[in-house]
């Protein structure tokens, strides 16, 4: 049955090689109750990544560096902390990081807003995150925008759920033209739904495109990750379902590919616990604390993409 998944995953897919069962992406992660969006730098030696609590009201994003082959304690990021602070994503070059956040335009206000793209500049790759800047029109708007992605070329793909939405939340498209953005588009019902779209990543050279679907007919449950390649005229092509391999019966989201590694890197609420009668509080502890527990963890996948 396995090897027949995996021969149906070829030939839908043209993955290369083998699948194996998704592993917890960082060591350093394991202490965090609820982690989300990774975003690893180009050069494999920085990873900035989302701690929220249980209830989600305490959003910040934090970073681990690779000193001398082994990866630093996280530390949170200089601008992060008052706010809810999610989903980073770093530019190629790693000058600029961009993240969605509620955090007020106005410094001198306390209250949160809706959601925005916001991004920091460093000059170098050792120096400190800039203030905050908000991206603006036309992209930001009075809804809500979450998850930028950006292609080599300063493309921007990102989730909203205002007016143009072709149902709640849709993946949408602004191209970087002219040292701006252009008015954003939906990208069509070969992506978006009468549902729920999100958590997008395009790879850098804008061949293909990966997304959350939420409660698809094709779907394990609730959320699954689906991918959509580019066709030979620039057009997406129908989404499908990434398989049982990558997806569960619960929430998977947030995906993130390295190209160098061909990992994978996605956040799930996926749960194997299960009572086995337990017969001491030790083994309650292990089981309902091992990672696959339905808390919101991230996870990594080898797959040819």
């Amino acid at each position: 049955m396995i090897k027949k998944t995996f021969l149906l995953f070829v030939s839908i897919f043209g993955f290369a090689q083998e699948q194996t069962k998704p592993e917890p992406a960082f060591d350093f992660l394991k202490k965090y109750i609820n982690t989300r969006d990774l975003a690893l730098s180009s050069t494999q030696d920085e990873v900035y990544f989302t701690i929220q609590n249980t209830n989600e009201e305490v959003s910040v994003i934090a970073y681990s560096q690779k000193i001398n082959k082994k990866w630093t304690e996280p530390k949170l990021i200089n601008f992060t902390g008052k706010h809810r602070d999610i989903e980073p994503f770093l530019s190629a070059d790693g000058l600029k990081l961009y993240f969605s956040s509620n955090r007020p335009l106005d410094n001198s206000i306390s209250e949160s807003k809706d959601y925005d793209i916001w991004f920091v500049e460093r000059v170098n790759l050792k120096s400190d995150w800039s203030t905050p800047k908000n991206l603006g029109s036309p992209v930001n708007t009075a809804n809500n925008e979450f998850y930028p992605s950006l292609t080599k070329t300063g493309n921007l793909y990102f989730t909203s759920d205002g007016s143009k939405s072709l149902g709640k939340d849709d993946i949408f498209f602004s191209k970087w033209e002219n040292n701006k953005y252009s008015e954003p588009i939906t990208l069509g019902l070969n992506i978006n739904s009468a549902g729920y779209e999100f958590n997008a990543f395009v790879s850098p050279d804008e061949n293909f495109l990966i997304f959350t679907g939420y409660n698809r007919t094709e779907g394990l449950g609730s959320g699954d990750l689906f991918i959509s390649y580019k066709d030979k005229n620039g057009e997406w092509e129908k989404a499908k379902n990434m398989g049982p391999n990558v997806n569960s019966s619960l929430m998977d989201y947030c995906p993130f590919y390295d190209a160098k590694t061909e990992t994978l890197y996605f956040t799930s609420k996926r749960n194997s616990v299960s009572n086995l009668g337990f017969k001491t509080i030790e083994e309650l502890e292990k089981e309902i604390n091992k990672y696959e527990n339905g808390l919101s963890r991230i996870y990594k996948f080898n797959i040819k993409l």
